[in-house]
């Protein structure tokens, strides 16, 4: 079945370059950012790990545990980690999982039951693996993103996206587009402009059902 958001993310055990685990229980209490790519060496892919390692900092701020996944043995993600950490200018500090079986892959609909990998593949025949998705604590599903091969994924959205989903759980809150941290936000509909104010103080009401407020921070 395909997956949708608040669904309960699928568990899986897996080899990593910080060795075995239990997807579920790396998580805890954490939220967590699982991003995958079609293949080890490739261009793009290296500069959004770089980007990855460059934000780890920030997420980590978050409560967020960052993973990638590719559809490589260990083996071959060490030696492609030197490379994102020359590209980065930082360490890469979070696991990369083996996906070369592709269980990960299927599990999570990146891919059809029936694929496998052809001897001497190219990043084609895996070029849907390329999935981020946000797990909140309680292993649900928050945000799926899914990128097309050539465009390489923006991390300050995914970030943006992740302050937006932990703010808007404070209280009964939704962002609008473009929205950055600091800005108003939307007060939801099942909140009377009346109580908004008692709640929230000043409110601005562009429309009876689009009221926006400033949210403590």
């Amino acid at each position: 079945m395909a997956l949708r958001i608040n669904d309960i993310a699928p568990n899986f055990t897996a080899d990593t370059t910080e060795g075995q685990i239990d997807f579920h229980d790396w998580i805890g209490d954490s939220y967590a950012v699982l991003f995958s790519h079609p293949k080890d060496f490739t261009p793009v892919c290296t500069t959004e790990f770089g980007a990855a390692a460059r934000l780890s900092g920030e997420f980590a701020k978050r409560n967020a545990k960052i993973i990638g996944l590719s559809v490589d043995p260990v083996e071959e993600h060490l030696k492609w980690k030197a490379d994102i950490e020359t590209y980065a200018g930082c360490d890469a500090s979070f696991p990369i999982i083996a996906d070369d079986g592709l269980k990960v892959a299927k599990l999570y609909d990146m891919l059809p039951a029936e694929a496998y990998l052809p001897d001497g593949r190219t990043p084609n025949d895996s070029a849907t693996v390329r999935t981020t998705f946000i797990i909140n604590p309680d292993k649900k599903i928050e945000l799926m993103l899914i990128y097309p091969m050539t465009v390489g994924r923006n991390f300050d959205e995914i970030l943006r996206v992740l302050d937006a989903i932990q703010g808007n759980k404070t209280g009964p809150f939704a962002t609008p587009a473009n929205w950055r941290p600091g800005e108003d936000v939307i007060v939801g509909l099942s909140v009377s402009t009346e109580d908004a104010r008692a709640q929230f103080g000043e409110v601005e009401e562009i429309f009876p059902y689009l009221r926006k407020v400033k949210r403590a921070s």
